[in-house]
């Protein structure tokens, strides 16, 4: 919860004038952003730092699914500059306190030919840039599907990218060292795994977050904050001009964003620091990102905890209780008249051993995977009705390992593999949870693996993006904390 300790707030305004600049800069006086309009009406942003480009002038802007554009044609008719500062605490985290210490300015285009309004909030702060598009109410824009979002960040040079190659399902990649020029050409070698669930965006392309280093030592981290209700945010590169630009996650129609004014993009964060360390540090992401909406959070604890996993990723063990059964049914397949397959991690006994393990050596709790019904065909199969995230095997005996665990001062922490099938997960979720805390579980795993059920959204699309939302916000209503996996 934000604890406000000093505010400062001066407006300066503009209006009925027609203007076609504005210039701010950071609260150390170390950063310069402009925004203008060029003589076709494109907004633009540039940013320096020290006296140095970090960011050519940039275009801003939308496409839409219906052919209209969102890119030019704009005046700027208003705009507003405030100063912020105040100290907050967050839940948990490396600091008590963090400051959000920033200018702001506020740039109000208005396209001539439709009288569309457009707004683009900019922060600057100490150690870098953040800025995100707001539509207003107004009769002139209310729905509206998006084709594509035009930011552009263009570079100065050709610098050092640490990258991993563009996927709307995963990141389970390496990390890849080389010159923005070479991204291209080392996109197939960047490949390093294939995920169960891989879509690759055409080349070149790249995820954020995105590390760069310039020539002269400057760290340049791309990314964005307050991700809600909107596709999440990947960059194409032309190598020629050096320019990422915007590539948002498509959702099942192909469509890039589906909303209604008012509404806000999440913000695009440009942060600069002289070292890697200074990258780190930054908490601007934070400072970007929407205040704690849960009043009260003294049941959110960090966690130290040891698993029952490890062991069927290394081999030898398995997730699934039984080998008799090719195919499962949930509510119909009797695991009691079906032979263990004397593999199965998560037997009470073996489950006991971590407890005792996780006591003795000071871990909080205790994960267990597999210890529901319903591993046997899992996964790959576009399955909707594969758990109900209540039912345990049964060589898993919940009620013994709940009082066990609690003799010894540990909590058991739930495992919820959704198989990635979102619309079987949340209608089960109130159950689950309720099931969650009947049994003292205070914290779940999810699991996201394979395609998205029901076919065709992505992992990072705007409906997928709002089902992780819809289920954190859930599981805070019960109390319960969530490790999104």
């Amino acid at each position: 919860m934000k604890k406000i300790l000093a505010i400062t707030i001066a407006f300066i305004c503009t209006q009925g004038v027609a203007v076609r600049a504005q210039n701010i800069k950071s609260p150390d006086g170390n950063f310069t952003l402009k925004v203008e309009t060029k003589t076709n009406g494109t907004p633009f942003y540039s940013l320096h730092f020290k006296n140095k480009e970090v960011v050519k002038n940039s275009k801003l802007g939308y496409e839409l699914i219906d052919g209209s554009s969102l890119c030019s044609d704009f005046e700027l008719i208003n705009h507003q500059q405030s100063s912020y500062d105040e100290t907050w605490q967050p839940v948990w985290g490396e600091e008590r306190e963090i400051r959000n210490h920033y200018n702001e300015l506020l740039v109000m285009f208005k396209q001539k030919s439709t009288n569309r309004k457009m707004n683009i909030r900019f922060r600057l702060f100490n150690d870098g840039l953040g800025f995100r598009y707001e539509f207003p109410m107004q009769n002139e824009l209310k729905y509206f599907i998006v084709k594509e979002e035009n930011t552009e960040f263009v570079m100065t040079s050709d610098h050092i990218a640490y990258w991993i190659p563009g996927d709307y399902c995963t990141q389970e990649y390496a990390y890849t060292k080389s010159r923005m020029s070479q991204i291209e050409d080392l996109s197939n070698e960047a490949v390093d795994y294939v995920n169960i669930s891989t879509h690759l965006i055409e080349f070149p392309a790249v995820q954020t977050a995105l590390l760069l280093k310039t020539d002269d030592g400057l760290y340049i981290h791309l990314h964005e904050a307050a991700l809600y209700d909107y596709p999440c945010m990947h960059l194409s590169l032309d190598d020629k001009t050096m320019t990422f630009k915007s590539h948002l996650t498509p959702d099942a129609d192909g469509n890039k964003g589906l909303l209604q004014a008012p509404s806000k993009s999440p913000w695009r964060t440009i942060i600069v620091a002289e070292n890697g360390a200074g990258i780190l540090a930054s908490r601007m992401t934070l400072n970007l990102n929407e205040p704690c909406a849960i009043d009260d959070t003294s049941w959110i604890k960090p966690t130290k905890y040891v698993g029952v996993w490890w062991e069927m990723i290394a081999g030898g063990k398995s997730w699934h209780y039984t080998d008799d059964l090719p195919t499962t049914t949930l509510g119909k397949t009797d695991y009691t008249k079906t032979k263990p397959n004397g593999k199965h991690s998560a037997n009470t006994s073996n489950v006991k051993r971590y407890i005792d393990f996780a006591s003795q050596h000071g871990f909080d709790g205790v994960l267990v995977e597999g210890w529901n019904i319903g591993w046997e065909d899992w996964v790959g199969n576009r399955k909707d009705l594969v758990f109900d995230f209540v039912t345990p095997y049964p060589d898993f005996d919940i009620d013994e390992l709940a009082s066990y665990a609690s003799k010894k001062g540990v909590k058991m922490i739930m495992h919820h593999e959704t198989s990635s099938a979102v619309r079987n997960y949340e209608r089960h979720l109130d159950t689950a949870f309720q099931f969650m805390k009947k049994y003292n579980y205070d914290l779940v795993k999810t699991g996201y693996v394979g395609e998205i059920v029901p076919l065709g959204n992505y992992h990072y699309s705007q409906p997928i993006v709002n089902h992780f939302q819809y289920v954190v916000e859930k599981a805070a209503k019960y109390k319960i904390m969530v490790n999104a996996h």
